[in-house]
């Protein structure tokens, strides 16, 4: 509720709403404190009531800061997370104070950001700005506006289909050979990636007290949907992954991701290859395994995806192929 004091010829207003700080404000007529309690206690009561002093104190910087500080460490993919957010703090928008964290301000650091990459790009730095303060108002009490369901966001990008021919995959894999200087990791990391369907943080986490070589299977502990999964492994997986070293620290593949990002696209140069990423050997996994199990709810269940729309977008089955199993 809304009390009203009368001192040194000033109308004190203040609001009290439980869970939340006092509100307090000076006016010259008690008219105009009234007015500003009630909207205050609207705003209160909406959940979107902003302190304009602490949202002119605090630079969503700062907040990006202390993000990175308390909230990160605990998040899976916290090392890439990291990057990403330190290289947005970085850009102007990140001087900004969070009263001046506006839609408008928000388009313009869109539009500039869009002249320099993806779509797709842009649309997970909003969501990065959109988590940070939706958590300084859940966790933080930081009563500020979140700018970001007020902005339009750029058109997603459609899925790749980007699969490899015979050729640029046998091309590949000789780029990828471990010879002189290059990484003995990555060819053995390629072969499992296509044997398996799995990702490229789902490949690097493997350790080798995971994998059933008897019993043919690798267990995924964390994956991207937060589920444990259990991979059942071709043959010819077991057969890569019997041919390599083992680490004395125990992961299968002792790397991070950007080495395997750089050397990839070493490898792409050297066998001519473009327009290629890391992922699509994902699509060309789940594309190749549809031909094994033509079941899609066993094919979900191997490449971990929840829903069939999901798995519609790595699976890419030839018109050609299809044509003959029609007769």
């Amino acid at each position: 509720m809304a009390t009203f004091r009368f001192r040194a010829n000033r109308w004190q207003a203040r609001v009290r709403r439980k869970g939340n700080p006092d509100l307090t404000k000076t006016f010259v007529t008690r008219q105009d404190a009234e007015r500003w309690a009630r909207s205050a206690e609207v705003d209160l009561d909406r959940g979107s009531y902003v302190n304009p002093v602490e949202a002119q104190r605090i630079t969503l910087g700062g907040l990006i800061d202390r993000y990175i500080r308390e909230v990160l460490p605990a998040m899976k993919g916290a090392k890439e997370d990291g990057i990403r957010l330190a290289a947005m703090k970085r850009n102007s928008v990140a001087k900004l104070s969070l009263a001046s964290l506006t839609p408008e301000a928000i388009g313009k650091y869109r539009d500039e950001r869009l002249r320099t990459v993806a779509a797709g790009t842009v649309i997970r730095n909003l969501a990065y700005i959109s988590s940070v303060i939706n958590h300084a108002r859940r966790e933080w009490g930081i009563t500020v506006a979140n700018p970001i369901p007020l902005v339009r966001k750029p058109t997603a990008p459609k899925g790749r289909d980007r699969l490899l021919s015979a050729d640029e995959l046998a091309r590949l894999l000789r780029a990828l050979e471990p010879t002189g200087r290059r990484n003995p990791w990555m060819q053995p990391l390629v072969q499992l990636a296509l044997e398996t369907a799995m990702r490229r943080g789902e490949l690097l986490s493997l350790r080798w007290s995971d994998i059933d070589l008897s019993g043919r299977t690798a267990t995924l502990w964390q994956t991207k949907n937060g589920d444990k999964r259990v991979v059942p492994l071709s043959s010819r997986a077991i057969a890569v992954l019997q041919s390599m070293p083992r680490d004395i620290g125990g992961v299968v593949f002792p790397i991070n991701g950007f080495t395997v990002s750089a050397a990839f696209d070493r490898a792409l140069e050297r066998a001519g290859i473009n327009d290629f990423h890391f992922h699509d050997l994902r699509h060309m996994a789940v594309t190749e395994l549809s031909k094994r199990l033509p079941n899609l709810i066993e094919l979900a269940a191997v490449s971990g995806h929840r829903s069939l729309k999901m798995l519609q977008r790595y699976y890419h089955p030839s018109p050609s192929e299809l044509a003959l199993k029609l007769g």
